[in-house]
């Protein structure tokens, strides 16, 4: 998401390069872009002028200080002004007090609430809270069927309808009361999709709200909506009173900027992000380090959290331990392979890098997650002894591997070598993007 823009904001800050101090005349051009990119992408018109023209304030007549450049400085304002627009800080779901606790989930046909939901209540599991999940869509037959099917995966229980669903508010009604006798505490109920145009089950949504009392009335945006996702987010507040936002698919290709303006033009949060399809892709949404990751500035502290959910401590400091003494095998690099996919799709993995998001937006990620799937398909066909012993892989060891991954022992070859070369790259990933693109180039 926000990879066209994040290309077109770079290109006009450029511009400005050996600038003493930032006149008008300096930056008419530069703004000329910038308005240029925010507009492709889909930024309201009215969000965009406002935008601009704070930046504008801020920037004009500002002597650049002694440590930045003007395109830096004028960075660090674009920044600020970002966090801003999106939000300023970070705002979790408001479920403090006795429970039960109720969340509403609303928006149209397609938005992803289902998914959502199922997302939403494992993410409320690691909060040591027990939700159980209930719909009150009658309309679509596999509504149910759905939800119980997300459910079951994530060990989560769902509210049944019984052999006949009664109407919507009748099954709002009876989750609640079953809540109240349940060991549950927090009740997440999914709608039916609905456009918002439709006055008859807006009526019923509003009705329903008044008789649950939710504390959190989310709406669930799909972020690739584009101009169209302002209407929806004005028409459901206005309707229902909205506590925040769940932007949905923000791992994306699509222009985004509908997202942007949605907080500006409505004044709800954007409380939570699903950033890709596994159950455990929903997130706070943080305006500090979505900013950082429009401007190709790195997302560092997300990427940590990620890592600390991912990685367990005792293997990390092993697997330190192993890089310093240099006793990293093919074994290790299997292990490592397969526990850097749990953080996501690497080509997003990059992105939250600082200095590597260009990096990023050059490569293939198909074909980056293809590349690692051969060098794994190749490991697999190792034996535990080959992978802690490279050094045994004589040629007839190599064509049995090679045979059994569906490649040419010149594949193996040319892995072994990267792997040597990879263990001396290590310690120097972080800051040599050389090193990062001959690691990738040179995978079979």
């Amino acid at each position: 998401m926000f990879k066209r823009l994040q290309e077109r904001l770079n290109e006009a800050l450029r511009t400005l390069k050996g600038t003493g101090v930032i006149k008008e005349g300096h930056i008419e051009a530069v703004f000329r872009e910038i308005r240029r990119a925010l507009l492709e992408a889909d930024v309201h018109f009215q969000v965009a002028k406002a935008f601009l023209e704070r930046v504008r304030e801020k920037a004009l007549g500002q002597r650049v200080f002694e440590s930045l450049t003007p395109d830096q400085h004028l960075l660090t304002i674009i920044h600020e002004e970002l966090k801003t627009l999106l939000g300023t800080e970070a705002q979790d779901l408001a479920l403090k007090g006795a429970p039960p606790h109720v969340i509403l989930l609303v928006g149209v046909q397609g938005s992803g609430k289902t998914t959502t939901a199922a997302k939403l209540a494992l993410y409320l599991k690691r909060k040591r809270l027990e939700p159980l999940l209930a719909t009150t869509d009658v309309k679509r037959p596999a509504a149910l069927e759905q939800l119980l099917t997300l459910a079951k995966a994530l060990n989560v229980h769902v509210y049944p309808w019984g052999k006949r669903p009664k109407s919507p508010l009748a099954l709002a009604e009876e989750a609640i009361d079953f809540l109240r006798t349940s060991r549950y505490d927090t009740l997440i109920l999914d709608t039916q999709g609905r456009l918002h145009a439709d006055e008859a089950l807006m009526k019923e949504l509003v009705q329903m709200k008044q008789r649950i009392q939710p504390k959190e009335v989310l709406l669930v945006a799909d972020a690739m909506t584009g101009q169209d996702a302002l209407k929806l987010a004005g028409t459901f507040h206005e309707a229902v009173g909205l506590t925040g936002i769940v932007l949905t698919k923000m791992d994306g290709d699509a222009r985004g900027g509908g997202a942007l303006s949605m907080r500006e033009i409505t004044g709800v949060p954007i409380k939570l992000i699903g950033t890709g399809e596994r159950p455990s892709d929903l997130e706070v949404f943080h305006p500090e380090r979505m900013a950082s990751r429009i401007l190709g500035m790195g997302d560092v502290l997300t990427l940590i959290e990620r890592a600390k959910e991912t990685f367990e401590e005792e293997r990390t400091k092993q697997l330190e331990k192993k890089l310093r003494t240099k006793s990293f095998t093919l074994e290790d690099f299997r292990d490592q392979i397969r526990t850097m996919k749990k953080l996501g799709p690497l080509s997003g993995i990059m992105g939250m890098i600082p200095g590597f998001s260009k990096v990023a937006s050059e490569i293939d990620s198909a074909k980056l997650e293809g590349r690692f799937k051969h060098v794994e398909a190749i490991l697999n066909s190792m034996t535990r002894q080959e992978r802690q012993r490279p050094e045994i892989l004589n040629g007839s060891r190599r064509k049995r591997i090679a045979s059994g991954s569906g490649t040419r022992v010149q594949e193996i070859n040319q892995l072994l070598k990267q792997f040597e070369e990879t263990k001396k790259l290590v310690g120097q990933l972080t800051g040599n993007r050389k090193g990062l693109r001959g690691l990738l180039s040179g995978m079979p």
